[in-house]
């Protein structure tokens, strides 16, 4: 064999050894890279439990991450506090009975109270139908109807502490009044009107207003 047959021979089998060197080298890393992909490709998976360090954070994160709402909406104004609805109370009425000198004071079908008073004599009797609260004064002065005298409110005052007009004929009044003349409750005894002691006429007057039915019988 010729030198240049040996040293092209050469020459080929350095180039074999360098490919098949190459050939191992690069099968070697394959190999390796293989080795360490494939455990955390094909592991098991496993379930993180977090320790109480890491979920603190995380939950300090979430709250921080969650927008703050304001107590009550600007613009929309509160609601006004509940009241209890109670039932209307049942309405009052006088019935005044002339036979029996008593006055009674119903609330709906009911006797609420019930008063002795005085009533008109004969020949001023007290008119009997159906009235209704036309006045009421406290502390009323008195004009006599037979001379014109007026008479100041107070104690000997004849209408007493309290008016409650429920009737007239344009000059002349009745009406339920208190009276300084005690002795007379019970009996026929005023010019038309309907006496009541001072205490009956203050209470009756806070439960009675303009309008109040007026029922007068015999």
């Amino acid at each position: 064999m010729d030198q240049d047959n040996l040293v092209h021979n050469n020459g080929q089998d350095n180039v074999k050894r360098q490919r098949a060197w190459l050939g191992v080298n690069c099968l070697g890393m394959m190999l390796t890279l293989a080795a360490t992909v494939a455990p955390a490709a094909t592991a098991s998976p496993s379930v993180h439990s977090p320790s109480a360090a890491e979920g603190t954070a995380e939950r300090t994160f979430r709250e921080a991450a969650l927008p703050v709402l304001p107590r009550s909406r600007p613009g929309i104004e509160d609601l006004p506090p509940l009241r209890p609805l109670f039932p209307a109370s049942a309405e009052v009425r006088l019935v005044l009975k002339l036979k029996e000198r008593r006055l009674y004071v119903f609330q709906g079908e009911a006797i609420k109270a019930s008063f002795p008073v005085a009533v008109g004599k004969p020949g001023w009797e007290t008119p009997t139908g159906s009235f209704q609260v036309t006045a009421m004064l406290r502390n009323p002065g008195w004009t006599n109807p037979f001379t014109g005298e007026v008479m100041a409110p107070g104690a000997d005052n004849p209408l007493g502490e309290r008016w409650i007009g429920f009737w007239t004929d344009g000059l002349n009044d009745i009406g339920f009044h208190g009276t300084p003349n005690r002795e007379s409750i019970g009996q026929a005894a005023s010019h038309g009107c309907v006496r009541m002691f001072n205490e009956h006429i203050r209470q009756l007057f806070e439960w009675v207003d303009l309008g109040t039915s007026v029922t007068v019988e015999p």
